[in-house]
């Protein structure tokens, strides 16, 4: 177990909610208004470390988080993603999901999504 991780710095007040496994806030770097992550409160380096029962609920908490952010802001759509090693992007190896609302017009042209992340890969 990794007990140096930044997350588990995070103190209780700072959840927006949690369940059993996760907890949520949003995010301190936030790319959009209403950015969140879910973080697991046991040490897991990535999506493929959760437990079965853990993807069951993260599912669940997902859900969760939309309706957090619906209550308090007013998107147009979401991306939701994980960085699952280096290679990926994963800078912080504790598992987190981002559940980024998206706006019309945050971008000029949205299409082609989270294949973004691969440069010139985006548009087709």
């Amino acid at each position: 177990m990794d007990n140096t991780s930044v997350f588990l710095q995070i103190p209780k007040e700072a959840y927006v909610l949690e369940t059993k496994s996760f907890f949520v806030i949003r995010d301190r770097y936030a790319v959009s208004p209403g950015h969140s992550l879910i973080i697991t409160k046991e040490w897991r380096s990535d999506y493929f470390e959760l437990t079965a029962e853990e993807r069951v609920e993260l599912s669940q908490a997902i859900t969760l988080t939309r309706e957090s952010i619906e209550r308090e802001f007013t998107p147009d759509g979401y991306n939701i993603g994980m960085n699952c090693g280096e290679a990926a992007g994963q800078t912080v190896f504790h598992f987190h999901c981002h559940v980024i609302p998206r706006y019309k017009g945050d971008m000029r042209d949205p299409r082609g999504g989270v294949r973004h992340c691969v440069e010139g890969k985006g548009y087709y």
